[in-house]
């Protein structure tokens, strides 16, 4: 059975960088890095000259020509099926709820263990984003305000808000089925409809929304 590969474009100008975390890729056996860009310009330009895309964007928020948040903002909107992780020496609170508000599926410093990195990945490929205690803590105390609101307490269905927790709550479509003793095909139904309702483009979309709304809540344990 041939292991299905995870594509990585990796967009960093710190050459030395770049070339070892295409190392660190390279070496496991289901990723595979498919393109290398110095800045924003040349990864939009390799999209748009492409018509494999990869699953994932490892993307420097600091670079020339065309930097991080701008390359992701823009690929967000025209790509919104790459998820981006921000890859980036700052961790400021208010740093990374303007990462995750312009569309980052995640958050890494650099300075992160290689470790952090693979589960960043893994985790991403199987729920769509992937917001470690931090993150969330950050979209707690300073939630992003370009978000669409709640029009009224019928906004949501009971239904949709216990998947909205769970989904907050990086569980799968699978685990949510279990938990809550659904059809993955019902779970998936519900979820689509608050992409619909919440006009989010992804799951991390969704949690960025659920916190801007207080619609749910971090365990202080979680943090």
């Amino acid at each position: 059975m041939t292991l299905k590969k995870i594509h990585i474009a990796l967009a960093d100008d710190e050459v030395l960088f770049r070339k070892g975390m295409a190392f660190l890729l390279e070496k496991q056996t289901d990723i595979s890095v498919v393109f290398e860009a110095n800045n924003g310009r040349e990864l939009l330009d390799y999209l748009e000259s492409t018509s494999k895309y990869p699953d994932i964007i490892l993307m420097d928020l600091k670079m020339p020509l065309l930097n991080g948040i701008e390359a992701t903002k823009q690929i967000s909107h025209r790509y919104p099926e790459i998820k981006i992780v921000a890859l980036t020496s700052y961790n400021s609170p208010s740093f990374i709820a303007n990462v995750i508000d312009v569309g980052a599926a995640s958050y890494l410093v650099k300075t992160s263990n290689p470790k952090d990195v693979l589960l960043v990945i893994h985790e991403i490929m199987d729920k769509g984003f992937y917001y470690d205690a931090e993150i969330l803590k950050c979209l707690k105390e300073k939630p992003p305000t370009a978000i669409k609101t709640v029009l009224d307490a019928d906004f949501l269905t009971e239904r949709e808000l216990e998947i909205l927790s769970l989904i907050c709550q990086q569980h799968s479509t699978k685990e949510i089925a279990e938990q809550l003793f659904l059809s993955k095909r019902t779970v998936e139904w519900h979820r689509n409809n608050l992409l619909i309702k919440t006009q989010s483009k992804n799951f991390a979309g969704l949690v960025v929304f659920a916190f801007k709304n207080q619609l749910v809540g971090i365990n202080e344990g979680d943090l």
